[in-house]
């Protein structure tokens, strides 16, 4: 049975819609699919599954500061990769302010940097200063060897501690049965922790793959 005029009417007007519905529905798919392609594209050729565009490296895994870095690095016996890899975590090289008050590209409290300012004798700090690059990376990178140095130079602990805190590193060590017994993969009942310190450890394996000259880092 044939349907009404005005039901065919209706049932045209629907199969232009559709019509022309497909096509940009279809655009917005492929657009899609091509942009997640390009994304794991470019992160296998920074994993090392292809040659390293400048563009492309910049991209996924940036880079700043890296004069600063070295300098840090230097003065405070630390690996640079080690310094960049908490940098992108951080903040991924952007000057931030998080909802907890933390500053600039290492994320430095103004309590962690007034308590650094007392122990390295930086008397004059202000607050503002932990949005210059020089200042936070300095703060930041010395926060980070004391850590090494509470934990008898475990860096991974000193990472964690970096995102979580010296009370509950110290509280994870003892329920593991001590440093020598920690396992940052399972010992470590934060899943924001797991994931900051599984990502430094990452990241530095890749800034030192990607960047050694930028990073004065040695092929030895």
């Amino acid at each position: 049975m044939s349907p009404p005029a005005a039901s065919r009417t209706a049932s045209a007007h629907g199969d232009r819609r559709s019509a022309r519905a497909r096509p940009r529905r279809t655009g917005r798919i492929v657009a899609l699919l091509l942009a997640v392609l390009v994304g794991i594209g470019a992160w296998s050729i920074v994993q090392g599954y292809g040659p390293v565009d400048e563009a492309v490296r910049d991209i996924v895994l940036p880079l700043r500061y890296e004069d600063v870095i070295r300098q840090q690095a230097r003065d405070k016996d630390l690996d640079p990769a080690l310094i960049a890899a908490v940098i992108y975590e951080e903040s991924k090289f952007e000057d931030r302010t998080s909802s907890a008050g933390a500053r600039g590209v290492m994320q430095v409290t103004p309590q962690t940097a007034q308590f650094i300012a007392n122990k390295s004798g930086g008397s004059a700090f202000v607050v503002g200063d932990l949005a210059t690059p020089q200042v936070n990376i300095s703060y930041g990178s010395w926060y980070l060897r004391y850590l090494r140095g509470l934990y008898d130079g475990d860096t991974t602990l000193a990472v964690a501690a970096y995102n979580a805190g010296e009370t509950n590193v110290d509280r994870w060590v003892a329920e593991a049965g001590g440093i020598e017994e920690f396992d940052h993969r399972t010992d470590i009942p934060f899943r924001e922790t797991r994931n900051y310190v599984a990502g430094v450890i990452e990241h530095r394996r890749l800034y030192r793959r990607h960047y050694r000259r930028e990073l004065g880092i040695g092929r030895s």
